[in-house]
């Protein structure tokens, strides 16, 4: 297994352009088993995630012309369903929680599909509930294999209908959604998830010939059409990317430009860094961190220590708080980050305090981060990453601390940030990748 050897207090410079959004890619590929016609994607992040997906899009018959790492053409005009019983898709689909989003469009297809139990992070319980009782009311029904650790999934046909979600799962609304597109007569769904990526889903699907009406709002309603045509999809860029390169900036006193960010569908993301004190400019589409010698939290209006959570869209999204925390380890002033969704995701900080963090893990929720000012530099240490976001938190300690680092278990960064170590190095970062 891959290591990272991290040699930090270098400060950084330059210019950086973020990948396809990962969370997006993922479901935009599981769309184009909606149709036998070609689907055309561009801006794909070519990350061990998607490329799994793709991977197991091609063992079920999919036809795949990826012209380069970015571009990428689907054809599923012979899907081989069968294959989804088989033990290499048991295996594989178990590694990668992307794979649940095949059942909505194998449903709508062809009447039957195979959920995996979820696979990725380990930073908590990931249940199927949403998707598998929305599945329910469109018409299905399912068995669990105990054994195999799959529900097995099918339907005489999928009827339209009303629902609540019990959260506003973004996976799980995806799941529905795309199975509703094709179902007889019209889903209400409601408590939806309505995240950029959600959103571009309802784009595509509408372009391919869905008549999906509410996108962005929490309630969407689609009229079930019988069949969907081919259509060109091109990704957003990854918004826990840009972040990332956010906070990597800010630790380092880095001078960077973050390029082509749609800064349109970023939401707070940029404010919750604002409230750190990072300074920022933007600068038509895109976003100048200059370098800073320090950053000061904000507090509340009544002089209260300031809070960060997750929240569903529009709020702030659960996958940068792990960042948020490590960047404010050199700030001046203290801040509670409260992890709502993952009961696991914050564990990581033991870590963190070996660096020489100040940070109190009040509960697997909620760790307090005291500043340090820039008194003192992290110090260099050996540490694995649990998870993608914690692993890029890792990483920008790391790069932040005096001496040299090994990050153990780089696959898990791999997972979702393409080429890290070759992008940071082009602004100077001294990272070497070690089998």
């Amino acid at each position: 297994m891959s290591i990272f050897e991290v040699t930090g207090g270098r400060k950084l410079s330059g210019e950086i352009t973020p990948q396809g959004a990962k969370n997006e890619a993922l479901q935009i590929i599981s769309a184009v088993l909606l149709t036998s016609e070609e689907v055309f994607i561009k801006n794909i992040p070519d990350i061990i995630d998607v490329n799994l997906l793709i991977e197991l899009l091609g063992e079920m018959n999919v036809k795949i012309n990826r012209s380069d790492r970015h571009t990428c053409s689907f054809r599923c005009d012979d899907v081989n369903v069968e294959y989804l019983q088989s033990d290499t898709f048991h295996k594989k689909s178990g590694k990668l929680r992307g794979s649940v989003m095949f059942a909505g469009p194998l449903l709508a297809r062809f009447k039957k599909a195979y959920l995996p139990k979820p696979g990725g992070d380990k930073i908590g319980r990931r249940r199927l509930d949403t998707h598998i009782i929305g599945f329910e009311k469109l018409g299905v029904s399912f068995n669990y294999d105990d054994n195999a650790g799959f529900f097995k999934l099918q339907t005489e046909g999928l009827k339209g209908t009303t629902m609540l979600l019990d959260e506003p799962s973004v996976t799980g609304t995806a799941n529905i959604l795309m199975a509703s597109t094709l179902a007889e007569g019209t889903t209400t769904i409601y408590n939806a998830a309505c995240e950029p990526y959600i959103q571009q889903l309802c784009r595509m699907l509408i372009r391919m010939g869905a008549k999906i009406d509410g996108v962005g709002s929490n309630m969407l309603t689609v009229v079930g059409v019988e069949k969907l045509s081919g259509t060109e999809h091109t990704m957003l860029p990854d918004m826990i990317e840009i972040g990332s390169f956010i906070g990597l900036a800010a630790m380092t006193q880095s001078d960077i430009t973050i390029r082509n960010v749609c800064l349109k569908e970023l939401g707070i993301i940029p404010e919750k860094f604002k409230q750190l004190g990072i300074k920022m400019t933007f600068e038509g589409d895109n976003i100048h961190v200059p370098a800073q010698e320090y950053y000061e939290v904000q507090k509340f209006l009544d002089g209260g220590v300031l809070s960060i959570y997750d929240h569903p869209w529009p709020g702030f999204t659960p996958d940068l708080l792990s960042i948020v925390l490590v960047t404010a380890i050199q700030a001046r002033g203290s801040v509670l980050i409260h992890q709502k969704m993952f009961e696991s995701r914050l564990f990581f900080v033991d870590k963190l305090r070996e660096l020489g963090a100040q940070i109190i893990l009040c509960d697997p929720h909620r760790a307090v981060v005291i500043g340090l000012e820039r008194q003192r530099q992290l110090r260099a240490i050996t540490m694995s990453s649990p998870d993608i976001r914690a692993g890029v938190a890792l990483l920008i300690a790391a790069l932040s601390a005096e001496g040299k680092s090994i990050i153990q278990n780089i696959d898990q960064i791999d997972r979702g940030y393409e080429d890290i170590d070759g992008r940071l190095g082009a602004l100077g970062a001294e990272i070497v990748r070690k089998p």
